[in-house]
């Protein structure tokens, strides 16, 4: 018998300790329902010829994968089994999905990447699901697109699963960072990875260095500084990663300490940036702040960012508090 904490024995010890409700219980087992089977499907998706591209994009006008669609559909039904979600709001689908006809009050809303990297999966490389929940302060009167646009720090649980040579599963619901491998053969995720926490400094940084002729000055300066090593103004080796997963990228750094950027440039500038605000950075800001790092712009904290679309873009800078520090250093000035 596995001397591990099953996932269900410390959510039902959160909710004891009245860190979370036993709705919440039961919509973080209904999550980590949806990401075993996700991950089932990934793992043996040569088998099922699923691998590939549909006829259709999403809403960013990317072409989906089958995989996309499926994971999505995963979300969708397993999200609804919890009575008090009240909407859920999908990377894969244009408009907010309406569960309820009169949110009230405490119900949740739930924003999620269903498949996050899915450019990946036909070269078999890591991919993952990342998922935040938000509960409602007051009464839903007129359901739109509008009333899911709630600030990050309003966030009440936040977490990931990664598809990789085991499946993760990390979550958050305000009180650290704890980590969970899925274990074949009984189908539970035990905890493997208790209280997650980020050294302040770093050697390690992750950007997408195909897009070194469109970033701003400050990037520019910052990694130049970095790949100086030694002999430069940082004074220390620096090794630069780059996987192309979001996911992938941010349990890295919670394993091991380092820095992700993906910030708005000159390709993207008319969009905000890359990656969105509800179900990408605000979910891994308030991870990384939960186990010590930060998360941010480049001009603010991410979490404090007011969303104006439920597909809104938004520059990040996140990791080791000392890293995300000194880049905002560098933009304050610049100004």
């Amino acid at each position: 018998m596995s001397g591990h904490q099953t996932l269900r024995q410390f959510l039902l010890a959160e909710h004891k300790q009245g860190k979370m409700s036993q709705d919440m219980v039961l919509l973080m087992e209904d999550i980590a329902t949806s990401c075993r089977i996700i991950a089932h499907k990934v793992r043996n998706g040569a088998f099922l010829d699923i691998l590939g591209a549909t006829e259709t994009s999403n809403v960013q006008g990317e072409t989906q994968k089958q995989l996309d669609v499926i994971a999505d559909e995963v979300f969708q039904e397993h999200c609804a089994n919890c009575s008090r979600v009240a909407a859920l709001v999908s990377e894969e689908i244009d408009e907010v999905i309406w569960l309820k006809d009169a949110p009230k009050a405490g119900d949740y809303l739930v924003y999620y990447d269903p498949l996050d990297g899915s450019s990946n999966l036909n070269v078999n490389l890591s991919v993952g699901s990342i998922f935040s929940v938000v509960e409602l302060q007051e009464d839903i009167t007129e359901k739109s697109n509008e009333a899911v646009l709630i600030k990050g720090a309003k966030q009440i649980c936040a977490g990931y699963s990664l598809y990789g040579p085991s499946t993760s599963l990390v979550l958050t619901t305000g009180h650290g960072v704890n980590g969970f491998t899925h274990k074949i053969g009984n189908g539970e995720f035990l905890l493997t990875f208790p209280d997650m926490r980020l050294g302040a400094e770093t050697q390690e940084f992750a950007i997408n260095a195909s897009r070194a002729r469109k970033w701003d000055p400050v990037i520019t300066r910052y990694v130049e500084e970095c790949l100086d090593g030694k002999d430069g103004p940082r004074g220390k080796t620096f090794n630069m990663r780059w996987v192309a997963s979001m996911v992938a990228e941010v349990h890295r750094i919670l394993m091991r300490g380092g820095v992700f950027l993906y910030p708005k440039d000159a390709g993207n500038a008319a969009a905000g940036g890359k990656l969105r605000l509800l179900y990408e950075a605000n979910p891994m800001g308030f991870i990384m702040e939960q186990a010590g790092g930060k998360a941010s712009t480049g001009h603010g904290r991410i979490l404090d960012v007011q969303p104006t679309g439920h597909h809104q873009r938004i520059s990040v800078i996140l990791g080791s508090a000392a890293e995300v520090d000194l880049i905002d250093s560098y933009y304050r000035d610049a100004q």
